[in-house]
């Protein structure tokens, strides 16, 4: 459900098949993953002979892609007008932000109670990958940075992979969507003071050790550093 890019980079966004093999991304994929990335802009009008072009298609999918993103909260359909790019700024970030931690706050605390050794694996195979994106690649490289923005998100998606509630899952894979939407327009990769691993060590830690009420005000603590940093850049 999910490819995230920074601005500055495409990235491809096609996906093993159930043969082994790749295939080319949809339409939908294809305008989420530009309006996550920030190549279409916060508001920018969605015409559809344009976008026809662009991607080279007809607007039957077309339609059908800007519905389902307008289902996400990624497109907004204006009646006898369009549809336009969502738009971005302070309030929906940090609407956004308060509604991660609660709804993630659930999900962990659910994953804590129910997880196995297979879930504890999960979480330290994800941080072990993000830690040596950012120890081995840093975040000055462009590539670099694309790929410890997927391992940041990879592990959050494990820590909460466990709470046996899909429902609530695709609702915080939403929300982590929205919110890297923001990270990627103001082009922020990580905590201002280089501080990022040291946070998500501390959550493996008490994800590890059951400790629900520290591993909740951990990432807590974390979703809204994130967006105070977010705003910070002045873009919103």
């Amino acid at each position: 459900m999910r490819d995230v890019a920074t601005t500055a980079i495409d990235v491809d966004s096609s996906r093993p098949g159930s043969n082994g093999l790749t295939h080319p991304p949809s339409v939908f994929e294809r305008l989420q993953q530009d309006i996550l990335s920030g190549h279409l802009q916060p508001g920018s009008r969605l015409v559809l002979k344009d976008l026809a072009k662009k991607y080279d298609t007809s607007t039957s999918p077309l339609r059908e892609a800007l519905n389902r993103l307008s289902s996400n909260g990624m497109v907004v359909r204006a009646d006898n007008r369009g549809f336009r790019v969502s738009p971005a700024n302070s309030k929906e970030l940090l609407e956004l932000a308060r509604t991660r931690c609660w709804l993630e706050g659930i999900a962990l605390r659910q994953s804590i109670a129910n997880g196995d050794s297979d879930w504890e694996e999960r979480i330290v195979v994800a941080f072990h990958w993000l830690a040596r994106a950012s120890e081995i690649h840093g975040h000055a490289d462009i590539k670099a940075s694309a790929e410890w923005a997927v391992r940041h998100d990879d592990f959050h998606i494990a820590l909460v992979s466990a709470c046996d509630a899909s429902i609530l899952m695709d609702f915080c894979a939403q929300l982590q969507e929205r919110i890297d939407r923001y990270r990627n327009l103001a082009e922020v990769i990580e905590n201002s003071e280089g501080h990022e691993i040291e946070e998500h060590r501390e959550l493996l830690d008490a994800a590890l050790n059951r400790d629900a009420d520290r591993a909740t005000e951990l990432l807590a603590k974390h979703h809204k550093l994130t967006a105070k940093i977010v705003l910070m850049s002045g873009r919103f």
